[in-house]
């Protein structure tokens, strides 16, 4: 077998060392570290702990014997008027606190969920429009005289003694008969009742008859308006997410509840 020479040179002087020398290291077997065997006695007790386990359990019963003291400590010093908001604004769920969220209205109800997925922003718009134009119609026909919402009117009439007070006949100022005092409307003087003849129906159940159709006619258009809010809200919310959709930066101004859109304020571009 050959020998191979190598030189090097280090330090100004020059080595030289043969190949087989390389060889023998690089195959040579670094005899393993072994540790102690446990007994066969013990070995129905388990693995045997070593230091580095040891180490780990000591390492961990310290730590937490040292958390311990810091809370007791804590607690020793605690400031018996002491008050956070947290406090009461935090609640214990599986073992960890959690902080409470405020009950408020849900942003978009199932209804407006169910139009805005299956109608476009024109059909809404269109629909709010014809609820719009049947609204001002019904408040020309029904002219609001006796409506519920209506804010009642207030008749102040003065007098001189208590006197007057005591004997005052409303009907006799109003120079009309008792049975119309509490009319807001259509309520003629005794003059008028006098020479001109009454229009219209007069016997009690034909009054009762349209007092009621009047009453009817009042809720549509309570619920007209309702209905016409309801869109005008649904077509503002499709109109903020179809704004959303341009990349300008924006920041949220107000949140999104069920009775209005999100407001967003958005950035200024300059048009070329």
């Amino acid at each position: 077998m050959s020998k191979l020479y190598y030189s090097c040179e280090a330090g100004g002087r020059y080595f030289t060392f043969s190949s087989l020398a390389l060889t023998f290291e690089s195959v040579m077997v670094v005899p393993e570290l072994l540790t102690t065997k446990k007994p066969a006695s013990r070995k129905h007790l388990g693995l045997l702990e070593k230091k580095k386990d040891y180490k780990l359990r000591a390492d961990d019963y310290h730590k937490k014997q040292n958390t311990l003291a810091a809370l007791r400590k804590k607690a020793l010093e605690k400031n018996p008027d002491e008050f956070y908001f947290n406090m009461i604004n935090s609640q214990l769920q599986d073992g960890v606190h959690t902080a409470k969220r405020p009950k408020e209205e849900a942003e978009v109800t199932e209804e407006q969920k169910r139009i805005m997925k299956t109608q476009d922003i024109k059909y809404v718009e269109m629909k709010r429009v014809a609820e719009a134009k049947k609204i001002e119609r019904m408040k020309g026909e029904l002219h609001l005289l006796d409506a519920d919402r209506k804010q009642k009117n207030k008749h102040t009439f003065f007098v001189d003694t208590k006197k007057e007070v005591k004997s005052f006949d409303l009907a006799k100022q109003l120079n009309t008969a008792p049975q119309l005092v509490d009319r807001v409307y259509n309520r003629p003087t005794l003059k008028t009742l006098e020479t001109k003849t009454i229009q219209g129906a007069a016997d009690p159940c034909s009054v009762k008859k349209l007092a009621r159709q009047r009453d009817h006619q009042y809720r549509i258009l309570s619920q007209r308006i309702d209905r016409e809010k309801k869109m005008f809200v649904i077509s503002q919310k499709i109109q903020t997410r179809k704004d959303l959709q341009d990349k300008a930066k924006k920041v949220k101004v107000k949140k999104e509840t069920a009775t209005s859109a999100a407001i967003y304020k958005f950035e200024s571009k300059r048009k070329r």
